[in-house]
């Protein structure tokens, strides 16, 4: 992107701030037991992608091979292709372009584009479980840990997303993902990512859940604001294992029981990746698209842009919540998150990421 480029667009997006205070946002409980989660909600009902009606793999498939194949790359019909179909089938035109031309699609796209829209177009074309893999693996590549990037994907994804991209790390790497976290993280932020990569979150039950949540809500107090120092311990049992419908139980009982949320309590006693975490446990708890949208405004905001949060959000969240992130993000912020994203990025990159966004709000 040209420096000229750059000043302006951060001046333009440098004019979104909330439109109400963070803080409000997550200190609200009215109306939580009884709204959505996308943690159950069924697959393509709140996203921006939907299966093509008319799709045709072998039209696509010659299209795809005329934009690659020709004396320049037609960046336009890559993107009207790839980021106008859903996954699966996107996974057909992958099979049938290989039996087509003997090649994998996904090293053509490699071959032939670059960069952040390079690696845009092969995150579309990569299967949902396995792209979650590929991007855990690349938190722990080299000296340091993506932290931010494990946890975000960690605190976000449901039981049964965890189990895929965990049987796809197995496959590749022929060892559990648990295995390699081990050696990256530690501590009791360690403790805590490592249950959560089990993938072993309760389900809901019959039980009880207002009593159960007046007993954990009166644990996480004692282990926390009612004593001196805390016990990290207690606060990571509940919130990594019980199930959401039950810890959205257990936040409105704290509050009752504290006057505060479980949030502030947590920012009150921890520190570091531990707090960072059990802070994304509780908004993914609450909300999980407004989590999403924060981060996606934290990847614009500045004088650079954190193009891989940014590809990793949309493509992962393109068909399972990215309606309602995309409302959270007009409801925080002062404009739309299409617009943002246009002020933000450019090129062929930008083009595909606002199609993938699916419109102005």
């Amino acid at each position: 992107m040209s420096p000229a480029y750059r000043i302006a667009s951060t001046c333009c997006l440098s004019q979104l701030h909330p439109t109400i205070t963070m803080a409000s946002v997550w200190d609200e409980l009215d109306g939580l037991l009884d709204s959505p989660s996308s943690f159950t909600a069924a697959p393509g009902d709140r996203g921006t992608i939907k299966d093509k009606h008319d799709f045709n793999a072998e039209e696509d498939v010659e299209a795809l091979r005329e934009a690659i194949e020709g004396a320049g790359t037609t960046e336009k019909t890559l993107i009207e292709i790839l980021a106008c179909r859903s996954h699966a089938q996107r996974q057909v035109i992958c099979k049938a372009y290989e039996e087509a031309t003997g090649r994998a699609l996904v090293d053509d796209l490699e071959g032939d584009t670059g960069g952040d829209f390079m690696r845009l177009l092969v995150a579309l074309v990569t299967p949902p479980a396995q792209y979650d893999c590929n991007e855990i693996k690349r938190a722990m590549q080299g000296a340091g840990t993506n932290d931010s990037a494990l946890i975000e994907i960690f605190a976000s994804r449901s039981n049964e997303q965890i189990h895929a991209f965990s049987a796809a790390y197995l496959e590749e790497k022929e060892r559990k993902l648990t295995y390699d976290l081990k050696s990256e993280i530690s501590g009791e932020y360690g403790t805590a990512l490592l249950i959560l990569a089990e993938g072993e979150r309760d389900e809901d039950t019959d039980e009880d859940p207002e009593e159960k949540a007046k007993e954990d809500a009166m644990a996480l107090y004692e282990a926390g604001e009612k004593k001196w120092g805390t016990d990290e311990s207690k606060f990571i049992d509940i919130l990594c294992h019980r199930s959401i419908r039950q810890l959205r139980q257990t936040l409105v009982e704290f509050k009752k029981l504290s006057g505060k949320t479980l949030q502030e309590s947590i920012e009150g006693e921890m520190s570091g990746e531990l707090q960072e975490l059990l802070v994304a446990v509780v908004k993914c708890v609450k909300n999980v698209p407004a989590y999403l949208a924060e981060k996606l405004y934290e990847s614009m905001k500045g004088g650079g842009t954190d193009e891989a949060t940014l590809s990793r959000i949309m493509v992962s969240r393109s068909e399972v919540d990215l309606l309602d992130i995309r409302a959270e993000f007009k409801r925080l912020y002062e404009g739309s998150l299409h617009s943002a994203i246009e002020s933000d990025v450019s090129g062929d990159y930008g083009d595909c990421l606002k199609i993938i966004c699916g419109g102005e709000d």
